[in-house]
């Protein structure tokens, strides 16, 4: 183990593939190895890339690695794909598209199923970026899976979260309505050489003004990923935004908490007694908080 925490800690990238793998898998070593990591974490970057299906996320981020190579940085890209109905497993669209990044040992990539979990991530990326901030990569892409206005996890996760949008896509804002216009530190419109930028754009400065909480100063940036175009730009206010939002650590890991106590009590208790007690609800025998009550009385010594 120490050893392997060495290679971790000098950025070896066999040793940090290794680790990932043990995360998302949840191995037995994977918890210890977190515990050791830590003291080493805190230094990196996370930016989150999150917006509709068909954004262009995956171009911006690749963009964006390209101009944070060329500045040195190291960094780390976590691609959460959606999960293949048959495998479980990643469809991995995003390794696909940036394979000009494999060459280059300042970049590590990584795909993660979504394994049906909601809010746009996968579970166990909080714990992959971890270990990529242990491993000294200075800037960490977390690039959500497209899913919609109910992708907000990322908010818990990232210092700085960029959500995308197009124009023409319907309904214009849709993509920024209840909780991921709030979520907002910088809004990119891509694809800006599209019909509709103007109303666009207008619309989001509109909705933004009529924010309780202050939105109306989020930056909004013109892209084309594709072309390269704008991405000096949104990089740029990415970090303008990082250097002026102060990092408050316990607002951030509060929530973070939370999710890893409610994934702990969920792993601990046993899956063939969460089936028993889905059966008695199922045909009306127990009612669902009946249950949820002898479940955490029996398993977790919770008492009124």
């Amino acid at each position: 183990m120490q050893d392997w925490i060495g290679r971790i800690l000098s950025g070896e990238r066999r040793a940090i593939a290794r680790a990932a793998t043990a995360i998302e898998n949840r191995t037995a070593d994977a918890e210890p190895l977190l515990k050791a990591l830590f003291p080493h974490t805190g230094k990196a970057t996370i930016i989150g890339i999150t917006g509709p299906p068909g954004a262009g996320k995956s171009t911006l981020v690749d963009q964006l690695a390209v101009l944070l190579r060329s500045r040195g940085v190291p960094i780390a890209i976590i691609a959460v794909d959606p999960s293949s109905p048959f495998s479980g497993g990643a469809l991995l669209g995003d390794r696909i598209r940036m394979q000009r990044h494999y060459a280059d040992e300042g970049v590590f990539i990584r795909s993660m199923a979504t394994r049906g979990q909601m809010g746009g991530l996968a579970r166990g990326t909080l714990e992959m970026a971890l270990l990529m901030d242990a491993a000294g990569k200075e800037a960490i892409l977390v690039e959500t899976v497209g899913a919609g206005q109910d992708e907000v996890d990322i908010a818990r996760l990232a210092d700085v979260t960029a959500v995308l949008l197009v124009p023409g896509m319907g309904d214009d804002v849709q993509a920024v309505k209840a909780g991921i216009m709030e979520i907002a530190d910088v809004f990119v419109i891509n694809k800006a050489d599209q019909p509709g930028l103007s109303r666009l754009e207008q619309d989001l400065r509109a909705m933004l003004s009529l924010s309780p909480h202050g939105k109306e100063a989020v930056p909004i940036v013109k892209t084309v990923a594709s072309e390269s175009t704008g991405i000096e730009e949104a990089l740029e206010a990415i970090l303008a935004v990082r250097v002026s939002k102060s990092r408050d650590e316990a607002g951030l890991w509060k929530p973070r908490l939370r999710e890893m106590l409610r994934d702990r009590l969920i792993d601990r208790l046993p899956d063939e007694e969460l089936s028993a007690a889905a059966a008695q609800v199922a045909a009306r025998r127990q009612d669902p908080y009946t249950v949820l009550d002898q479940l955490l009385r029996r398993w977790f010594g919770y008492t009124d």
